[in-house]
């Protein structure tokens, strides 16, 4: 397998790219995306660049052939993309503006370090990265080589989610002292499954990557991957992410001081290792004004919580956040806001709304300003280091001291060694950007 090499990339990213002398300043100017990994949320990636002006997918890439010959077939008509299995062979073509990548999440740093020292922009999906060594690095990268890197946290492109994070910075419900999030999902059980043979058309060194070597197994593969720690990071870090980025936007908080979580895998004997049902709580004080988050994770039957999935039946998921403050609660979900005033908890503003987020991305890459990005690399690093500290202190079994000047573990080396991992070469992501 051939080596990236690192000085290349660097040459190219000063070389290459024509959309870093600002060729996309006028709307006429067509920008070439590839779609990395798309067996399950990567799809909208393809449907999401496709329906933009003035954008092209121009490229695929997956390690799973069959996935990548479903790619090209839902593009006939539209594009006719360059298709690849290895990323490191997509980052040498120099036509290709930014990548769009829904790999797991263990790829998701190395990929989006990769494509910013090839002079390409990035969006990656959340979480933004599988620990947080790894969004350090993220962000180290972006601002280095000015790219424009969006975190698929696509609440923060909803207008009336935006409005709603404004309300509570302006006091709609007074002092904000609060959030909870929500994240009551079904997730059945996974069983247990064999080792075997990699499938044929199936590139599985390259899937591995950086994760340690170990033998196929459709228990590690397409999506349940979620559920293994060497590639994912459990419901909390997956769906859960929504909700932690959005209850930490809410707060108006960066880094929190200390983090603790409890849980367990309940009801089923199969091969998940992350938690089914898990609590985590996280202390902030910042200027010397003290804000706590509850973030909650379910899996089976539960109750509604704030109205939130009431519209759905009793069958319905739970996914939201409830913030409190000193003079009302402010409910998130469903593609809006509502919230409830004094004691008598009376209606007050409410609005439903959407947003594009892969809209907000090209915008940013036209305009080459990070801050016109609703989801910037900065605010996913941050908001996945709470699930990172949570998952700690789980695995740990005690609470978490977190130093936010430092953005450091304190105290705990079995903690601190958590937040970062043991890189499978050649996929390590440097310590040097």
């Amino acid at each position: 397998m051939e080596q990236i090499n690192r000085r290349n990339f660097v040459l190219g990213s000063l070389a290459a790219p024509a959309i870093a002398t600002g060729a996309f300043g006028s709307p006429s100017d067509r920008i070439r995306v590839a779609v990395v990994g798309f067996k399950g949320r990567g799809r909208s990636h393809i449907e999401g660049f496709s329906a933009l002006p003035n954008v092209e997918v121009a490229a695929l890439c997956d390690v799973d052939e069959s996935v990548l010959a479903k790619g090209i077939k839902s593009l006939e008509g539209k594009s006719k993309p360059a298709t690849y299995t290895d990323i490191r062979k997509l980052l040498e073509d120099k036509s290709i503006d930014a990548i769009s990548t829904a790999t797991p999440n263990h790829w998701h740093a190395l990929a989006t370090v990769w494509a910013c020292q090839a002079g390409k922009d990035v969006y990656v999906e959340k979480p933004a990265c599988h620990n947080a060594f790894e969004g350090k690095k993220m962000v180290e990268a972006a601002r280095r080589y000015k790219r424009i890197v969006q975190v698929g946290t696509q609440s923060r492109s909803s207008a009336a989610v935006q409005e709603g994070v404004r309300k509570l910075s302006e006091g709609v419900i007074g002092d904000v002292y609060m959030a909870r999030g929500l994240c009551f999902k079904w997730r059945d059980t996974i069983n247990r499954k064999d080792d075997g043979p990699v499938p044929k058309g199936i590139h599985y060194d390259l899937w591995i990557g950086p994760a340690p070597a170990r033998p196929f197994n459709e228990n590690r593969f397409h999506y349940v991957w979620h559920w293994n720690w060497d590639y994912g990071n459990g419901d909390i870090g997956n769906q859960g992410i929504h909700q932690m980025d959005l209850a930490r936007w809410g707060l108006g908080v960066k880094f929190p001081v200390k983090a603790q979580s409890l849980g367990g895998h309940f009801m089923f004997d199969d091969d998940q290792q992350t938690p089914n049902v898990q609590v985590a709580t996280f202390t902030f004080d910042e200027g010397g004004k003290k804000k706590f988050l509850v973030f909650e994770v379910r899996h089976w039957i539960s109750n509604h919580e704030a109205g939130i999935g009431e519209s759905k039946g009793e069958g319905g998921n739970t996914i939201g956040n409830v913030f409190y403050g000193s003079k009302g609660y402010m409910v998130v979900g469903e593609g809006g806001y509502r919230t409830f005033l004094g004691k008598n908890q009376e209606p007050g503003p409410t609005a439903k709304g959407g947003g594009n987020h892969f809209e907000n991305f090209i915008k940013a890459m036209r305009s080459r300003k990070a801050e016109d990005l609703t989801a910037d690399v900065e605010e996913g690093y941050r908001s996945a280091v709470l699930v990172h500290l949570a998952n700690a202190s789980y695995r740990t079994g005690r609470a978490v001291n977190f130093d936010p000047a430092t953005e450091q573990v304190v105290g705990d080396p079995e903690a601190a060694k958590l937040m970062t991992r043991v890189y499978r070469k050649p996929f390590v992501v440097p310590e040097k950007v």
